[in-house]
């Protein structure tokens, strides 16, 4: 009998430890597969030993480099392509490839508000790290196209052009399309500071180190900055920091977005997104196809794009302003091209207007929002296509016009267009300093037409 009660009393204190080991098993730390690295060409990492998910991540550890990041943007049979994510002078051959767990987000909360950080969440304006409670996945969530509120409600910008001819909706995605030097910045910090937004993110993508510091602190300035989270991944940071930038911004906006705020998403530029784009597809392998551009850059370019807008109805919105880069001015660049199909209209700065000396140099008759019909009432559209058509006008007689070969009488429209064009250019010029509300922009040009009705009528009587 009691050699029965001590055979229980062991099986029981063996299931009990046996219970604890297996525990102890499960809730240890699982074993990984490193790798080592067996090739390096430019800024391409083959590396053998381990399996790491395209786009998941890896730790480079080797002597002499302090560890570094890489991420996953390939294979080729037993070899994983990896891309750095910081720089790769010290990397020795056979360093050690370690797969980590770590999922691409970054830290985010309302004491991100007046920052400016890396692509990593880091600060980059010397003050205190930040310490945020929540983290934003830098592939946000995809909304479901019927489930966002329509654009119908009007976004102040706070420029007279934009607001009267251009209007632009809550929840827009909008192109801002300019060469070198026409004074896209200036338009960038005028709509931080003056546009009615809860937040606002910028991303200064593949932006040169002096032009980040001089838009961060003169252009868009204390007031601008108070209210903003600001993203800066440099030129001279690797391909994929700059495509993490982009990312990184779209994340921080849809963190606000989902907590009800209105966001103002400024990206400069889409065309350096692109071209990083265009970096890691070439480095592993991919076919250009326009221009050096790889089939990834237009397939990334909509997941992008579309993140942005409107929430669900009653929830938050996105408003993003992204510039492209028209390389010589070229208006038909792929990538001006193509971002041109997905986004919701376009402001196109012209060089010809800028050496005139007009800023904004906004080329109304290039330029088109495609929601405005939606965002204001008849005669407010009316009133704008009357003034696309006096001021077409004229710009199809200009060089008549300039050179005295036109004489008045010949044709009322242009002579009209002629009598108005100087209140038409003094609407849509103002100073980077000026604000000018939606009503104030929308009476300037309702005031800009009634004067050529009073003109016509006084000369009738």
């Amino acid at each position: 009998m009691s050699e029965s009660v001590d055979g229980g009393v062991r099986r029981l204190r063996f299931q009990s430890r046996l219970e604890h080991w297996r525990d102890a098993v499960a809730g240890g730390v699982p074993l990984v597969a490193e790798g080592k690295l067996v090739r390096m060409v430019g800024l391409t990492l083959e590396a053998v030993g381990c399996e790491v998910p395209v786009g998941g991540r890896c730790r480079i550890v080797g002597r002499g480099h302090p560890p570094m990041e890489a991420e996953a943007v390939g294979f080729s049979g037993q070899r994983m392509l990896l891309m750095p994510v910081g720089h790769i002078a010290g990397l020795t051959p056979n360093a050690r490839v370690i797969p980590t767990s770590l999922s691409q987000s970054i830290p985010v909360d309302e004491t991100l508000l007046g920052r400016v950080i890396n692509p990593m969440g880091e600060a980059l304006d010397e003050k205190p790290p930040p310490h945020c409670r929540d983290r934003a996945a830098l592939a946000g969530r995809r909304i479901n196209p019927l489930g966002r509120d329509p654009v119908r409600e009007p976004l102040d910008v706070g420029v007279r052009s934009i607001n009267a001819l251009l209007s632009v909706g809550r929840g827009q995605r909008m192109g801002l399309f300019a060469g070198s030097g026409v004074g896209k910045s200036v338009l960038l910090g005028m709509m931080a500071r003056f546009t009615q937004a809860d937040v606002i993110v910028v991303g200064l993508i593949g932006e040169r180190g002096r032009e980040v510091n001089e838009f961060i602190h003169e252009i868009l300035g204390p007031e601008g900055l108070a209210r903003a989270v600001v993203v800066v991944a440099p030129a001279d940071d690797p391909p994929l920091m700059r495509l993490q930038g982009a990312r990184a911004a779209t994340a921080i906006a849809e963190y606000f977005r989902d907590r009800g705020k209105h966001v103002l998403l400024l990206m400069d530029s889409l065309t350096r997104y692109a071209q990083a784009q265009r970096e890691i597809g070439l480095a592993v392998g991919e076919p250009a196809v326009t221009r050096g551009y790889t089939p990834s850059v237009f397939a990334q370019l909509p997941q992008l794009l579309e993140r942005a807008g409107n929430a669900g109805p009653g929830g938050g919105s996105i408003t993003g302003i992204y510039t492209v880069l028209a390389e010589g001015d070229d208006q038909q660049d792929p990538v001006a091209d193509a971002a041109r199909a997905t986004l919701d209209g376009h402001i196109v700065l012209s060089r010809r207007i800028a050496e005139r000396g007009r800023y904004p140099a906004v080329d109304i008759e290039a330029s088109i929002s495609r929601v405005m019909n939606a965002l204001v009432d008849l005669p407010h559209r009316q009133q704008a296509q009357r003034f696309r058509q006096i001021y077409a006008c004229y710009e199809q007689h200009r060089d008549l016009i300039t050179v005295g070969a036109y004489r008045r009488g010949t044709d009322p429209a242009v002579d009209e267009a002629i009598r108005l064009y100087p209140e038409l250019e003094r609407l849509l010029a103002q100073m980077p300093e000026e604000a000018v509300d939606f009503a104030t922009s929308r009476a300037a040009l309702k005031q800009t037409l009634e004067g050529e009705h009073q003109v016509v009528e006084g000369s009738a009587t």
